[in-house]
């Protein structure tokens, strides 16, 4: 990591690359790419490789010209760890791309772009927030057919080991691709449900973190497929099976050395119910919060697993855990958001509410009656999304439309 358009085009000149990989994601956070030629990377850093933006979901500008243009962010240069190419045919190099106008203006609905400016704007104020998520998925046995049922790939269940747990060497291959591509996984374990996974992530500055949700989503798909598998990474892959999360840890960097925590945890809990159509964006999402662990809630607690934020440990610098979200999310727009419910809880200080150490799985009627729920509906959770001041503030006009509209 670190580098400069100048060290990637001499690299690319004295190792044996033959292509260069450009990734970005349309608004809801799937990843297209584009693979160019090295006689063409002066020329994609320079001016940018064209993109017909009405061919991307939310991308279309207003005006009639619907050329972008894509550059390589040369600070994301990784090798592609899992090509097709065999090592003595050469390398295939990846960085993640900026999308931008023809004049050079940034293109607005660029997730990524948007996520930069969440991060320009806390560092403005003194403020570094990095992020480790930890995400789960399904490896299915492949049906034959695209109606054809898919079948959990074993029946082991939470943190058992092989070879009841037969997900355990391709989680090791998972995290050996993520590794050759510079992204550090901090442990991988069985989940509970069958064929259930989990990897966990090192923490890292917001764009770093986002881009690594990308490419793991392409790894973990790369090399299921290699072994005949599928990796299903929807809420709710099994009617009664535990739902797939995305857990998004967040650790909080000032200047000054305050602690601000409680004003922090504050501002995301009273922005969660408007943002929670960014957090979990499909319908299916909705079958799984308040389902198998994963909090309905507004809630927040030390060590307790069942509230919406938990803080799972002290160290240096105070860490916190946002357990709602799914993997549906866009990482870019996630913690864009994120990041700007920090600052509204750094700015405005609201007071934090009580402590929920029940079991709010189990809790009587009585406890819960004290506490608001998350929109438990992508329409309801769509209709406060449109509501919001604090959303309309911070995404333009566009990607809104697309996240509230019926889908």
């Amino acid at each position: 990591m670190g580098y400069t358009p100048e060290e990637v085009i001499k690299k690319v000149q004295e190792e044996n690359v033959r292509f260069i990989c450009l990734s970005f994601t349309d608004i809801l956070g799937n990843r297209k790419s584009v693979t160019i030629l090295p006689e063409q990377l002066p020329r994609a850093f320079r001016t940018g490789i064209p993109l017909d933006a009405s061919q991307i979901e939310g991308f279309r500008p207003d005006s009639a010209k619907i050329d972008l243009l894509i550059r390589p962010d040369p600070d994301s240069l990784s090798e592609m760890s899992y090509s097709l190419m065999k090592p003595d045919e050469g390398h295939i190099l990846h960085m993640y791309a900026d999308i931008y106008y023809p004049d050079g203006c940034p293109f607005e609905n660029d997730p990524r772009l948007i996520l930069k400016s969440a991060v320009e704007t806390a560092e403005s104020g003194g403020y570094s927030i990095y992020f480790g998520p930890a995400m789960e998925f399904y490896l299915m046995k492949d049906g034959v057919g695209e109606m054809s049922p898919r079948v959990p790939y074993d029946n082991a269940g939470y943190m058992e080991s092989w070879p009841t747990d037969k997900c355990e060497l391709i989680r090791r291959e998972i995290c050996y691709g993520l590794k050759s591509m510079e992204i550090q996984p901090e442990c991988a374990y069985h989940e509970a449900g069958p064929g259930q996974n989990k990897i966990k992530f090192r923490f890292a500055d917001a764009v770093r973190a986002a881009d690594a949700v990308i490419s793991y989503r392409s790894i973990v798909q790369a090399i299921a497929d290699e072994h005949g598998l599928y990796a299903e990474f929807s809420p709710k892959p099994l009617e009664k099976g535990p739902g797939n999360s995305m857990h998004i840890n967040m650790s909080i960097r000032s200047e000054d050395g305050v602690d601000r925590t409680p004003h922090i945890i504050a501002g995301i809990l009273s922005k969660l119910p408007e943002i929670t159509a960014f957090l979990n964006p499909t319908k299916k999402s909705y079958k799984r919060l308040g389902h198998d662990h994963s909090p309905k809630y507004i809630s927040w607690s030390e060590a307790n697993r069942s509230t919406a934020i938990r803080i799972p440990a002290y160290g240096k610098y105070t860490r916190f855990e946002l357990r709602t979200p799914d993997n549906g999310t866009n990482p870019y727009i996630a913690f864009a958001l994120l990041i700007y419910a920090c600052l509204y809880g750094i700015n405005e200080k609201p007071e934090l509410q009580k402590a929920s150490n029940e079991d709010l799985f189990t809790a009587d009627s009585k406890t819960l009656s004290r506490l608001k729920a998350l929109p438990m509906s992508l329409t309801d959770a769509q209709n406060k999304a449109k509501e919001s001041g604090f959303v309309k503030a911070h995404l333009p006009k566009r990607l809104i439309d697309t996240y509230t509209k019926d889908r």
